[in-house]
């Protein structure tokens, strides 16, 4: 079993429901969720004029390959209603591969670690409460000093995410 990190954000609709759900249907995709980040509120970073997302990490195992997870999420974000139209708009569900056991991965439709994870406050907040002394592959700092280095970054945390149970 491997252990991965997603992240998972939403800016459209019931935006706490749209990740409730998807952490749901994680799931029953081959993926198990062991920890769930606190929710945290973040303004759209590249594209401004749309709504504030909610950000959370996920902490899961597989036995899946990366393009099986690949697969997978984003059969869940189509599920979702996840809408590919303008990059960095709106949607109602993003779920992105953050980190994949100490792999590295570089294909034209994969790269782990996510290759913009150590500039992004809005995903070292909820991965430093889950896994602060954990090491980046690549350049083997841990997340804690890679969120440091975020500091001009606004992310509010909320709250924990209210039960995925059903």
């Amino acid at each position: 079993m491997k252990a991965i990190y997603l992240s998972l954000g939403s800016n459209l609709g019931d935006r706490e429901g749209h990740l409730r759900e998807a952490i749901a249907l994680l799931g029953a995709e081959g993926l198990r969720v062991l920890r769930v980040s606190s929710l945290y509120e973040t303004e759209p970073m590249e594209v401004r004029g749309q709504p504030w997302f909610l950000n959370l990490v996920v902490e899961a195992e597989t036995d899946l390959f990366p393009r099986q997870v690949l697969a997978r999420i984003r059969k869940i974000e189509l599920g979702l209603g996840r809408k590919r139209g303008r990059p960095k708009g709106p949607r109602t569900i993003d779920i992105d591969i953050l980190l994949f056991g100490e792999s590295v991965i570089e294909t034209t439709d994969l790269t782990v670690p996510h290759p913009r994870l150590a500039e992004r406050r809005f995903v070292l907040e909820p991965l430093v409460e889950l896994v602060p002394e954990l090491r980046h592959p690549v350049n083997r700092r841990t997340m804690r000093e890679l969120l440091a280095a975020t500091a001009d970054q606004v992310v509010k945390r909320i709250a924990p995410l209210r039960d995925t149970r059903r």
